[in-house]
């Protein structure tokens, strides 16, 4: 799995580019790190996530997403490699049906908020959503495996049903949009 850094001041990217787990070097603002990036962002604010309480089986599909987005991470910086396949999206799969399966019929648009930890699940949600774009973005100039493009999409659909089922452990609910709300 590509090069370990054993010291973390290299000076190598004083120029303004970064080296990828194959060994090439490109430009800081590449597509390619612009997408590890946003991925880095999404696994670091899901930590953030993590310092709050909740329930075990929440904690403990993130800590796995965790772990799957950092081998994202690492398809992503490997050109060619995989490292996320048809698993990783039966997995979320089973669990947005697993969470959705209790959840009231959404009736209306929901605002991010309530609890703090459904609030940070919407913020991670957002964070998502950008890798997502910046992985399609990356897929249109590079060639890329369509697996992770579709794990960030389900995913961000799982941080939304996460941010909803912790309203609810937290002894709230959805905050729902208001159509015309003035005040």
């Amino acid at each position: 799995m590509g090069h370990r850094l054993s010291k973390i001041a290299t000076r190598t990217g004083d120029d303004g580019t970064t080296g990828l787990g194959d060994g090439t070097r490109v430009r800081k603002d590449d597509a390619r790190i612009s997408a590890i990036g946003d991925v880095d962002e999404l696994n670091s604010q899901i930590g953030v996530l993590l310092c709050e309480p909740l329930p075990d089986d929440v904690r403990d599909a993130l800590v796995t997403v965790q772990h799957d987005l950092f081998d994202l991470g690492g398809e992503l910086c490997i050109p060619n490699r995989t490292m996320i396949d048809d698993t990783h999206l039966t997995r979320v799969d089973e669990w947005l049906a697993h969470y959705n399966a209790n959840l009231p019929p959404l009736v209306e648009f929901i605002l991010p908020g309530g609890t703090r930890a459904a609030a940070l699940a919407h913020v991670c949600r957002t964070v998502c959503r950008r890798a997502e774009r910046s992985i399609v973005a990356l897929g249109a100039m590079q060639p890329l495996a369509p697996a992770p493009r579709r794990y960030v999409n389900r995913l961000s659909d799982l941080l939304f049903v996460l941010a909803r089922v912790l309203n609810r452990t937290g002894g709230g609910s959805d905050v729902l949009w208001q159509r015309g709300r003035t005040g």
